[in-house]
């Protein structure tokens, strides 16, 4: 069974930076691609990067590119985003999710039996 667990949201000012981690389980990273999506209040959920080792790619949406950076540690089978520079425009509940894939500019997923979504992670920037 897929297992996946966010941490590390909180509050924060304009300008400031959190790291997310998700920690997974019943998985490996050679098998599946891991994503990041989030949800504003009001707004449909939204896919902003993904790593894929099967692939060997990274992606970021536009509106994170340059700002956000997708990674991941083997040992600890934890994926991170490290989110700089934070907006107001980025609060939103945080969630990881595997298997995902990109389809054109969109992070798609999860898909199939074992897809799996964690609990989400509330990140709020303020003014």
């Amino acid at each position: 069974e897929i297992q996946l667990e966010e941490s590390g949201g909180g509050l924060v000012q304009a300008g400031g930076s959190l790291r997310l981690s998700c920690a997974a389980s019943g998985f490996t990273f050679d098998e599946y691609a891991v994503g990041w999506f989030r949800q504003a209040p009001g707004k449909a959920r939204e896919g902003v990067s993904c790593i894929s080792t099967p692939d060997g790619t990274i992606y970021y949406s536009d509106a994170v590119k340059g700002r956000f950076t997708i990674s991941e540690d083997n040992a600890e089978n934890t994926v991170y985003l490290q989110m700089n520079n934070l907006k107001p425009e980025d609060t939103a509940v945080y969630y990881c999710a595997t298997p995902v894939t990109v389809v054109g500019s969109t992070i798609l997923g999860p898909y199939g039996d074992l897809g799996s979504w964690g609990q989400g992670t509330q990140v709020t920037v303020s003014s």
